[in-house]
């Protein structure tokens, strides 16, 4: 989900800019973007089916399990962008992470903040094949600042990468509101089963002994809104882009994983956060080090979480925005 919230600002600028962007995405991502662009066309393509390993140390082996499935979704994907660009006026190809939608005769544009793939001792391994994946796309675009204070660390900075790299700046879909402090705790939950619903319910029994209001979204893109309400806490499966964007306004305190859109979300909203990356997550557990250690935002391990550990954010900074204006005129020069 985060890969397609953070692609609602450049589809925002495509419109502004007089494109007519076609949506093609699968699952909860697909979902989300049709509830954010009702007016634009959106056409389902293959799904990776990701889920994550119920214990954190069988995270690479499921993976390289799952990866004869994932070949296999390349190739469904690169058929289904030869069937979109038959049936569409397509001048161009923006794909977030999907490895298999380029075309040879169109320009096309990989999105990515890995251009180092963590994956522990076969990290030179796992950085070597997405570079090269990477590679087959006309440019790669960054979401991140390019010098030193960045958000990506090690993971969107490298030497001598040949591709042609822009760096975007961080992508948000919201705007900071001095708005009035509604809830002490935001809990943002998001990313693959089983984890996600493993956090949930953690979090909700956790939250009992929660002194203060607390707003739960469960991260689930459903056909209607549900929302309950139980004492201090109220939970809602999902939150559009504008309501989510007043409420994370409105918020004290943030929990999430360490993801990086939300990342990219809580600087541009300069927020305080508390993480619990996902476990065997190492894009995940690296971004949150970074920021514990910059002394931004604290974490621990999911196991390990309990109330009390949210004390620690008093001792933290903070996310700080840096503005960095992107110039779509000449980033659509492509197209």
């Amino acid at each position: 989900m985060g890969h397609a919230t953070r692609c609602i600002p450049i589809i925002n600028a495509l419109i502004t800019h007089n494109f007519e962007p076609v949506i093609a995405s699968d699952g909860i991502g697909l979902e989300l973007l049709k509830k954010e662009f009702p007016k634009l066309k959106a056409t389902e393509i293959p799904s990776y089916n990701i889920t994550y390993a119920k214990k954190a140390n069988s995270f690479k082996l499921k993976m390289i399990k799952d990866s004869p499935h994932l070949l296999k979704t390349i190739k469904r994907e690169k058929k289904a962008v030869e069937t979109i660009v038959e049936g569409e006026q397509i001048s161009g190809i923006i794909s977030d992470n999907r490895f298999g939608v380029r075309h040879k005769d169109i320009p096309s544009v990989f999105i990515t903040h890995q251009l180092r793939v963590l994956s522990g001792s076969t990290t030179w391994l796992s950085s070597k094949l997405h570079q090269q994946i990477i590679s087959k796309f006309d440019e790669c675009w960054v979401p991140d600042h390019m010098g030193t204070n960045n958000l990506s660390g090690n993971l969107g900075h490298i030497e001598d990468f040949k591709t042609t790299l822009k760096y975007l700046g961080p992508l948000s879909r919201f705007e900071k509101q001095n708005l009035e402090k509604k809830y002490d705790l935001l809990v943002l939950l998001s990313g693959p089963e089983p984890q996600r619903t493993f956090l949930e319910e953690k979090l909700l029994f956790e939250l009992n002994d929660f002194e203060g209001d607390v707003l739960f979204i469960k991260g689930k893109i459903e056909n209607e809104q549900t929302i309950i309400k139980n004492d201090h806490i109220t939970v809602y499966n999902f939150m559009t882009s504008q309501a989510l964007e007043k409420a994370i306004n409105k918020s004290e305190l943030i929990l999430s994983r360490s993801g990086y859109t939300t990342i990219m979300d809580l600087a541009k909203l300069e927020k305080k956060a508390f993480f619990i990356p996902t476990p065997g997550q190492f894009e995940q557990e690296y971004l949150a080090k970074k920021f514990n250690e910059e002394k931004t935002a604290p974490y621990c391990n999911q196991e390990d979480f309990n109330i009390s550990k949210l004390n620690k954010a008093n001792d933290f900074s903070g996310f700080k925005s840096i503005n960095y204006n992107v110039s779509y005129d000449k980033l659509f020069n492509l197209f």
